[in-house]
């Protein structure tokens, strides 16, 4: 098999267009008639951060409407008590993320689902770039994220989600090495799944018939790897904060969490 032949087959849709049919299998995002994901980037970004980076870094998010995130906090917190939890760990974590990604030259976008880009903005601010996520599972999300990344140029991407908060920029430096050498790289999280993925291609079967929001993920997202001959490191482990179990490893953080947010994040809560 030639070079090129390699590339493109790890790199998978990289380069391909999307049309009618094609959108529905990634993500049914779209009912358009012909849309590259290269012009969807374009479209919906006005941050040209992506043409100067290599790599980049995806926090997955999600608007903060009482009753409608972090669900399984809710008989713990209530829908607005759950809903606050969620805005404190999402400006955590992208307050941390914006301290060192332009040292490192890193891609910052937020991909966020449950909000408009006004309800977004008017939460975070101008400088935050936004992406609003497809419709469909989390794999599909994910996968049509990576997939929009790849194509705008990017040749590493990390996704983490905004429920764990002790995500750092060691973590985020060390996945990035090591996809230098690596196809894959997971965070593991006690609960069983994963808070952190990160390729060095596009790799749509990591993502297809996972048990999503079980103790499986991260073992069956390993045994596909393995299937499909990907070269894979873990990171250290950590804990999210999903269930009222987890609210004490939070409660324990909030004293290193400032109110403050840079931006006018509270503007449209």
């Amino acid at each position: 098999m030639q070079l090129d032949e390699l590339r493109r087959k790890k790199i998978g849709l990289k380069n391909d267009f999307l049309t009618g049919e094609r959108f529905l299998q990634w993500g049914k995002c779209f009912a358009v008639g012909s849309m590259s994901v290269l012009d969807f980037v374009t479209s919906t970004s006005t941050d040209t951060t992506v043409e100067r980076a290599v790599d980049g870094l995806y926090l997955f998010t999600r608007f903060p409407l009482p009753g409608q995130t972090k669900t399984r906090l809710i008989p713990a917190l209530g829908a607005v008590g759950a809903a606050d939890l969620q805005r404190q760990m999402t400006e955590h974590l992208l307050r941390r993320f914006q301290g060192f990604c332009p040292e490192r030259s890193l891609s910052l976008d937020v991909h966020f689902t449950g909000g408009t880009y006004e309800q977004m903005s008017g939460w975070l601010g101008d400088e935050a770039k936004l992406t609003h996520q497809c419709e469909g599972t989390l794999g599909e999300r994910l996968t049509f994220a990576l997939q929009s990344g790849f194509a705008a140029g990017l040749e590493r991407i990390v996704i983490v989600g905004s429920d764990c908060p002790d995500v750092t920029e060691d973590h985020i430096d060390q996945a990035m090495t090591l996809l230098q050498s690596q196809d894959v790289v997971l965070g593991p999280a006690v609960d069983g799944g994963y808070y952190l993925v990160g390729l060095s291609g596009l790799y749509p079967a990591l993502f297809e018939n996972i048990p999503w929001s079980t103790k499986r993920v991260l073992e069956t997202t390993l045994e596909i790897a393995h299937r499909c001959g990907l070269s894979v490191a873990l990171l250290n482990w950590l804990s999210d904060v999903d269930r009222p179990e987890d609210l004490p490893l939070w409660n324990d953080r909030k004293s290193a969490y400032s109110v403050g947010f840079n931006s006018s994040c509270h503007r449209g809560l």
